[in-house]
């Protein structure tokens, strides 16, 4: 019988449709990050640093890229004889097949799962968020006060407090209370979305909920282990820790990570942030290049200007470019005499010579103004954009377009260009 302490179950099957066509064809998870990384990098390393050695990743919305990405879990030494990494798409079963309707419910599909390892307690964790945690440290807290449930909490800024789940505390941390995005908050302890279970508790709740459509974390679990008396504590989190769940933060977490002192240090020793890595050449700056305050991918060959940007592995930045304040992520190839600010590139884009992009004034987008703002140009991934093409701020760029999609070679800030066969 093989029994662990503690088991990890990663949520990781978002679609994460806030970040538009970055997430088109692939999981929020998967989505690139800082250079070399991806979004799911983050919780796997927290787990193998705070010696949670066996994860379950919940896997749903087009999960190809993560799960090759995942693979055995070499890179996050997470490929064990004796649990390890396991990845859990919804599989058929005898009776019905379902696909995971809410966060909960994903939990109590994979109940098989976890009862083979007979854990004293499970943590479980979501997918898309930038962090550094040690869940050791939570684990001895939920021990230590003798627990059901523990919940990560973080104190944000009081007018903010009405975006989040609020938990309610005693002077002992215990919850007495909690409230969803509430209009005048009585906390300002947001939920992280990252629990501490003992697994019976999780496991009757899990069973006795289980017909509860779309089963979530938040809204039933919890509340259900609190009418039933169970012990739920907070567990105050201080770090960094940041939802990458829109573009505008998204580009904004990339930012941080160049600035000069940076909030989120990718280069600590003692926490490292574990990934799957090509094998690549190392960099090559042309001697007419020049790189200021960026981060330069493995295999990467400059031969313009890049200021103040995240640039992946493999791409190629052309003479005469000058790259701004943008992300451009792996494979990507960009022409010479090109002009690009505060844009985010997907991978393996191709533009051509003379090409322009985030000029002009902010125009609001068109189609999704709620998803292309501030101003950031985006361009999905495997896009090609011709030779002389001049793009506006707040624009969306999907697809292989000529020149016959630009009317004077242009596309004006706020138009979305989606190209048939592309979803946004």
């Amino acid at each position: 019988m093989v029994k662990k302490e503690m088991i990890a179950m990663l949520l990781a099957g978002g679609q994460g449709s806030r970040l538009g066509v970055l997430t088109s064809k692939m999981a929020k998870p998967a989505v690139a990050f800082g250079g070399k990384y991806r979004i799911i990098d983050f919780p796997l390393s927290n787990c193998i640093n705070s010696g949670v050695d066996t994860v379950g990743v919940l896997t749903q919305y087009q999960p190809l890229r993560l799960n090759s990405h995942i693979g055995i879990g070499i890179p996050w030494d997470l490929d064990r004889n004796i649990g390890g990494v396991t990845v859990l798409p919804p599989y058929e079963k005898s009776s019905n097949s379902e696909w995971y309707t809410g966060t909960a419910n994903a939990i109590y599909q994979n109940l098989e799962y976890m009862e083979s390892y007979h854990p004293d307690y499970v943590l479980i964790l979501s997918g898309d968020h930038i962090y550094k945690m040690d869940y050791e440290l939570m684990l001895d807290f939920h021990k230590d006060n003798n627990a059901d449930v523990t919940i990560a909490v973080m104190p944000v800024p009081m007018e903010e407090a009405g975006r989040f789940g609020i938990m309610i505390t005693d002077g002992k941390r215990r919850i007495t209370d909690f409230e969803e995005k509430p209009e005048t908050p009585r906390s300002n302890l947001a939920s992280m979305g990252i629990y501490i279970f003992n697994w019976k508790t999780l496991r009757k709740a899990l069973i006795e909920m289980a017909e509860q459509p779309a089963l979530d974390f938040g809204k039933h679990v919890i509340p259900y282990c609190h009418r039933k008396g169970a012990f739920l504590y907070a567990y105050e989190f201080n770090g960094y820790w940041k939802d990458v769940g829109t573009l505008h933060s998204y580009w904004e977490a990339n930012m941080e990570l160049i600035d000069i002192v940076p909030e989120f240090n990718l280069y600590e020793e003692y926490w490292k942030i574990y990934t799957k890595s090509e094998i690549q050449p190392p960099q090559y700056f042309s001697r007419d290049s020049v790189v200021e305050r960026s981060i330069i991918g493995e295999g990467t060959d400059i031969y313009g200007k890049v200021y103040n940007s995240v640039i992946g592995c493999g791409v190629t930045i052309g003479k005469d470019t000058v790259v701004r304040d943008s992300i451009i992520m792996n494979q990507t190839q960009i022409g010479n005499n090109c002009e690009l600010y505060k844009a985010i590139v997907d991978e393996e884009v191709r533009i051509g010579n003379y090409v322009k992009l985030g000029f002009g004034e902010a125009v609001e987008n068109e189609m999704a103004p709620h998803i292309y703002n501030h101003g950031i140009v985006t361009v999905g991934e495997r896009s090609v954009i011709p030779n002389g093409i001049t793009v506006g701020k707040n624009a969306v760029i999907f697809g292989v377009t000529t020149g016959l999609d630009y009317e004077n070679s242009y596309l004006p800030g706020g138009k979305s260009l989606i190209k048939a066969g592309e979803r946004q």
